[in-house]
């Protein structure tokens, strides 16, 4: 990564402090803020949906080669949304861009409910991940738009939050209908779900209620370039498992790794940007940022082959691995929420705390998952939830801290491109993670030799791994809030 030439604004020495959670919630702004929130909850409600019924899917139409490719090919269609939510934006507005998320998003739905075969499905998911990208970004970049600055730190929480209402009926949701033998049924119950948000936009985000956003004369341009590349790095990552030479595999990686690199320096030198100046330099607090949303992410990615392992290793039911999934976003919604209200020194702890609890909850699991029955049934599954919640804890109290300072630290007249790259780099870290997942536990024994030999390899592996890459945020983490404070 190279230094941007272009200059940095310095983080405000005095910045605004933090509004009680009641003014968020009060008239008008209560409205608008389930208005945001809604779309953010009805896309982690069906991540954790898919996590808990994957399994039942593969068990039904095959493709366990392809388990992880229905989190990568999701994630990617995520960057495509998130990069074109500023252009939805300024064409359609506020309303009319979340209602065109929500169609598409629900269009995928129903592509994933149908599907005869695992081809279909990751179609559908990828569909999916349009919309969902697309509602995760507006969410964010509302914020600005919609709130006071001292309101920002909260709302970013509240939306952070509603992966913690997901943890409460998306394995639910997932785990009845898998147990019933009706795991499609899962994919129509988002419909309704999808109605009823697009009635809320339609009522509070009109501009009649004050959202007022005049389109501009020009229209953003789309980085089509660099997120091609990050696209075809993702995926050249994910495919490079296809092969059965290890020494090939890590050619693959390599080059895929390559591409995301070149993108990057294209995008450090292009007009039409996908990250703000500044950003790609590890000696710019900036920077730092970026990089550790991008390795924490990268870390929380392990969650797709959890309930996997769950059932095959541990006996547990779709439900209940479900639920014990879950506890990783449970964790995350309560540590930012727990620390949003913190600013000054607390704010700088929870961003040093963070990587560290992130990574020992890794390295336990590492060690818990793999060999099943060390411990009473009782105690072992509530060491794994609670390693489970750590990982999500560890990202959750740095998280409102993170996306607050690329607010922050973004260069004048770039703010709107910073609060739309939060999702864009959240979902390539992401999207990363979900393919080298996938290549770990494969080359691990997954599938071959397989069967609950084959799970027990791929569970060590994949965890202890994986445990790097929230090991490096640590070092970041110190960096960025020690040149904050120079």
């Amino acid at each position: 990564m190279s230094s941007s030439s272009a200059a940095v604004r310095p983080a405000p020495s005095s910045p605004p402090p933090t509004a009680a959670w009641r003014e968020l919630f009060s008239g008008r702004n209560g409205w608008r803020a389930l208005a945001l929130t809604g779309g953010v909850a009805l896309h982690a409600v069906n991540v954790h949906i898919v996590t808990t019924v994957l399994p039942s899917v593969v068990r039904e139409i095959g493709g366990l080669d392809w388990y992880a490719w229905s989190t990568t090919l999701f994630v990617v269609g995520s960057i495509l949304g998130a990069t074109l939510s500023v252009r939805l934006l300024a064409v359609l507005g506020p309303r009319g861009a979340c209602l065109a998320a929500l169609a598409v998003f629900s269009a995928g739905s129903v592509g994933c409910a149908l599907a005869p075969a695992m081809a279909w499905m990751l179609a559908g998911r990828t569909v999916q991940g349009l919309g969902g990208g697309l509602l995760a970004a507006l969410s964010y970049g509302l914020i600005q738009l919609v709130f006071a600055q001292r309101l920002w730190p909260r709302a970013v929480a509240l939306v952070s939050g509603m992966w913690g209402v997901a943890t409460l009926c998306g394995p639910a949701v997932g785990g009845l209908f898998a147990q019933a033998g009706h795991w499609r049924w899962a994919f129509w119950f988002l419909l309704p779900v999808a109605a009823a948000q697009a009635l809320l936009v339609l009522v509070q985000l009109r501009p009649s209620a004050g959202v007022m956003h005049a389109r501009p004369a020009t229209l953003p341009r789309v980085p089509a370039v660099q997120i091609g590349l990050l696209a075809a790095s993702v995926l050249v990552i994910a495919a490079s498992g296809l092969w059965s030479s290890l020494a090939w595999q890590a050619l693959g990686v390599a080059l895929g790794l390559g591409i995301g690199f070149a993108a990057t320096r294209i995008d450090s030198r292009a007009a039409v940007r996908v990250l703000p100046s500044g950003a790609y330099s590890m000696r710019a607090p900036l920077g730092a940022i970026y990089a550790s949303v991008a390795l924490l992410l990268i870390g929380t990615t392990t969650e797709i082959f959890v309930p996997y392992f769950l059932q095959l290793l541990h006996g547990h039911s779709p439900l209940a691995a479900g639920y014990l999934t879950a506890a990783m976003a449970g964790g995350w919604s309560v540590g930012s929420l727990s620390s949003s209200g913190r600013s000054g020194a607390g704010a700088d702890r929870m961003l040093r705390a963070g990587p560290v609890i992130c990574t020992l909850g890794l390295v336990a699991l590492a060690l818990l998952l793999p060999a099943p029955g060390r411990f009473g049934p009782g105690v072992e599954t509530l060491l794994v939830a609670i390693a489970l919640a750590a990982v999500g804890f560890g990202v959750g109290i740095g998280w409102p801290h993170l996306l607050t300072r690329v607010m922050s630290l973004a260069p004048k007249g770039e703010e709107g491109l910073a609060s739309a790259s939060i999702t864009t780099v959240q979902l390539y870290g992401m999207a990363v993670g979900a393919a080298v997942a996938g290549l770990v536990a494969n080359a691990a024994g997954l599938t071959t030799p397989g069967g609950v030999t084959g799970a027990q390899s791929a569970a060590a592996w994949l965890f202890a791994s994986f445990a790097i890459a929230p090991a490096v945020a640590v070092w970041l983490a110190f960096r960025a809030v020690a040149r904050r404070g120079t």
